[in-house]
């Protein structure tokens, strides 16, 4: 795929600045990773296996609802990136996508029978967009909300997106979408990428950015946002491991806080064999027995 002069890697899906696209700039050889969790008061994450596998961009993941398979995103032709499946009982990769444009952020939809992405059109248009859960009979889910960066559903008509700022160095805002009307409201201006739903409260949270940087929480019934903690160090992508536990990734270390804790933990640094760098997008499998994340390898000398 073409390169924007801004990336914005691993939230949810790509977010390209708008502004015209140049060629052949390739994005970061990123891989992604499958580890066991063993559940607990102090959690324990398993070796990990490169599950993508591939030298060029590998990146978002996202476990199917059942748990047996992890939906990425993969740049495998030198030209755009499209969806791909790992099947965890099989070990299997599977191409889900085959398209001239490029898709980002698979996401199975709150019905199963569908997932959806964010696609960045021929003219650069990034729209969301939803396929068959084999990749097949692409359609647009909302036809005049753009440019989408990232997205969650929050119930299966409503999403909490990520909509880039109207011209360079524009805040990017949180604004909740309604798929009967095909509209969008805002909710939140000065947003980072990692846009998530809270597990059973089924509530949106997001990080604003600046200085003094906050973990928000957005509540669809009331439509106003709260403070919850601030995020660890720089890192910009989150994952809720379960109702009121947050995990983050600085470096090679995993970290993790709850709602009640006053600061954040090490659940464990992933970097003691020194084949990976840079951990950035975390996914939790809904049994909770999977964590996928997105690194670098370390290329030996």
């Amino acid at each position: 795929m073409s390169a924007a002069t801004n990336w914005m890697i691993c939230g949810g899906a790509l977010a390209l600045a708008s502004l015209a696209l140049s060629a052949q700039q390739a994005p970061p050889a990123t891989e992604v990773y499958l580890a066991p969790v063993r559940a607990g008061s102090t959690p324990q994450i398993g070796g990990w296996v490169n599950i993508s596998n591939d030298p060029d961009y590998d990146n978002q993941p996202s476990f199917l609802p059942d748990n047996s398979a992890v939906l990425f995103t993969s740049r495998r032709d030198g030209k755009q990136t499209d969806i791909y499946r790992y099947d965890l009982a099989s070990k299997a990769v599977t191409q889900l996508t085959h398209t001239a444009e490029s898709e980002y952020s698979a996401t199975v939809t709150p019905d199963r029978k569908t997932f959806s992405v964010i696609r960045v059109e021929a003219d650069n248009a990034q729209r969301l967009w939803r396929f068959d859960l084999d990749g097949s009979n692409p359609r647009l889910v909302l036809d005049n909300v753009k440019p989408v960066g990232y997205h969650a559903w929050i119930d299966e008509t409503h999403l909490a997106l990520f909509i880039l700022g109207a011209g360079p160095g524009a805040p990017a805002t949180l604004q909740i979408a309604d798929t009967k009307t095909g509209t969008a409201e805002l909710a939140a201006t000065g947003i980072g990428r990692s846009v998530l739903i809270r597990p059973g409260a089924r509530t949106v949270s997001y990080m604003t950015t600046g200085q003094a940087r906050q973990v928000m929480e957005w509540n669809p019934k009331t439509k106003a946002s709260a403070t919850l903690f601030p995020p660890f160090e720089a890192s910009q992508d989150a994952v809720w491991v379960h109702d009121g536990e947050v995990w983050m990734a600085s470096a090679t270390k995993i970290m993790r806080r709850t709602t009640k804790d006053t600061e954040w933990s090490l659940v464990q640094d992933l970097g003691a064999a020194n084949s990976i760098k840079s951990i950035t997008r975390l996914a939790i499998s809904p049994d909770g027995k999977w964590l996928a994340f997105v690194a670098e390898p370390v290329v030996a000398k």
